[in-house]
């Protein structure tokens, strides 16, 4: 499989997202969202540990797999201090969903970030209702240990799995949306928010930034 044994002949494109308690430096990471072509895989790291995550670390880590996700911060800050995986090459939606707009002109503002569930209904980019999102924020207000709890629920497999499944989808749209100049951006932003909560004594200084396009 090219995202576990990853390849530069084999470039690989996924969905990828996290799901916890208190998910961030000192919470606890549950579930791993990894959607593929034909596939979408829940990685339990409750059940399989340190060892099941760390078969995962090549893959989250190389060059030459795109991690399409939205808002990677937080999930980042727990792959590096729980495990020491270092998230890398990452398209993030959010950013990317700011870029476009910039590229229309409209100038970004300090916290103007869309929601996941917004971006989903944009017919733009998916064209999504996801409703089911709003009902699992009012079980996490009642029950912060949810993603937790097992055996899974069939709303958990559901929501963990609808939180990836459309991913794949949105890229294709935006980076055919893209200028080369956003693209740039988009990937040092993107590296920029791997990185924005690991910092620390050992401080987590990810890959190389990419250098700027060439002026035409």
């Amino acid at each position: 499989m090219s995202f576990l044994q990853p390849r530069p002949d084999q470039p690989l494109v996924i969905g990828f997202d996290c799901e916890g308690v208190d998910l961030a430096r000192y919470g606890r990471l549950c579930i791993m969202q990894l959607a593929f072509d034909d596939a979408v895989y829940l990685v339990d790291a409750v059940m399989g540990g340190n060892s099941l995550m760390q078969a995962c670390k090549l893959g989250l880590e190389s060059p030459y797999v795109i991690k399409v996700c939205h808002d990677c911060k937080r999930d980042s800050e727990a792959l590096y201090f729980q495990y020491g995986i270092k998230l890398n090459n990452v398209f993030d939606t959010q950013i990317a969903y700011t870029l476009l707009k910039e590229q229309h002109g409209k100038k970004w503002v300090p916290d103007d970030y869309i929601s996941f569930v917004d971006l989903l209904a944009d017919e733009r980019y998916c064209g999504v209702v996801y409703d089911e999102k709003e009902e699992v924020r009012v079980l996490l207000r009642k029950d912060p240990q949810f993603w937790a709890h097992r055996p899974w629920t069939v709303m958990m497999k559901r929501v963990a799995a609808d939180d990836v499944r459309f991913l794949l989808r949105i890229y294709e749209r935006m980076v055919k949306s893209l200028t080369e100049l956003s693209k740039w951006r988009l990937s040092v932003r993107s590296s920029l928010y791997c990185q924005c909560f690991c910092a620390g004594d050992d401080c987590f200084l990810g890959c190389p930034l990419p250098p700027p396009p060439e002026r035409p």
